[in-house]
């Protein structure tokens, strides 16, 4: 499952994120990024990708 996320990450960026954590932060901060440039989006979901569990944006 983390190589879809890993290739996702560089074709849709926010599918990784979203794929990852569900929609909360990352995912909308993730959209925009991508908006304003698609590196940054792409850039922005492999860091969260590597330095985040999948589930832990998720606790309170």
């Amino acid at each position: 499952m983390e190589f879809v996320r890993l290739l996702l990450a560089f074709v849709l960026p926010p599918a990784s994120v979203y794929i990852q954590f569900g929609i909360n932060k990352h995912f909308w901060f993730n959209c925009l990024l991508t908006l304003l440039g698609f590196v940054p989006g792409v850039l922005h979901a492999i860091y969260v990708m590597a330095s985040r569990r999948p589930g832990l944006a998720r606790l309170p």
